[in-house]
């Protein structure tokens, strides 16, 4: 068993839990509601910007140049699309970025990405890969799930293409890579380490779904 197939192995009930999550079913069916969306795509720019901030520190971390800078292309490439793709989106709100940025960074957002940065910053490489690898491999993941049956609203449709695409799922292949090489290093401690942050940022992101669906607020 490569260090991949254990990472995943300790998510699949998360990850049956996100494909059966009603925010993604409406997504493929066309039915869900667009203010459900509307949240979803605000709080994404809100943490995009600190994922990016977390890949660069993957980068600064990284022994390895290729690695470096691999992590910091993906470290442009996260922010390109919260300006790119995320732009388009709220066109169809008919927001702006600048009155979406100016919206408020909401629990579990707050939460997930602090969870984040403080484990890049705090920990190993290893666990710095750990705790940023959710994010591209259920993404991927779940796009090449639900590009088998897209979406009959060109909105969602669109968001389903761009992470079932191939140059996305190549950039995931390298990083999986990446991790098994380094799980090959790992003593058992460490390897507990990085499974544990695994496996509670791939809880967070289907937390980041269900935020969307209830259209989470602060509540006081």
């Amino acid at each position: 068993m490569t260090f991949t197939d254990e990472l995943w192995s300790a998510i699949e009930p998360i990850y049956a839990e996100i494909l059966a999550h009603p925010f993604i079913g409406g997504l493929t069916d066309g039915t869900l509601p667009r203010d459900a969306f509307r949240h979803f795509v605000i709080q994404d720019s809100h943490y995009l910007r600190d994922y990016a901030r977390a890949l660069a520190v993957c980068a600064a971390k990284a022994p390895d140049e290729q690695d470096v800078r691999a992590f910091a292309d993906d470290a442009v490439g996260a922010l390109a699309a919260e300006q790119g793709m995320h732009a388009e989106f709220l066109g169809a709100f008919g927001e702006t970025a600048e009155r979406a940025a100016a919206e408020p960074v909401l629990p579990t957002t707050r939460a997930y990405t602090s969870y984040l940065l403080a484990t890049v910053y705090g920990g190993s490489f290893a666990e710095a890969v750990g705790a940023v690898l959710p994010c591209y491999w259920i993404y991927a993941r779940v796009g090449e799930q639900l590009l088998t049956h897209s979406s009959p609203d060109p909105l969602y449709a669109q968001w389903i293409a761009t992470y079932g695409d191939e140059t996305f799922q190549a950039v995931v292949r390298r990083v999986l890579a990446l991790t098994d090489r380094l799980g090959a290093e790992l003593s058992a401690t460490e390897r507990r380490r990085v499974i544990e942050h695994f496996t509670t940022t791939s809880r967070y992101e289907w937390m980041f779904w269900d935020a969307a669906w209830r259209r989470e607020a602060w509540p006081v």
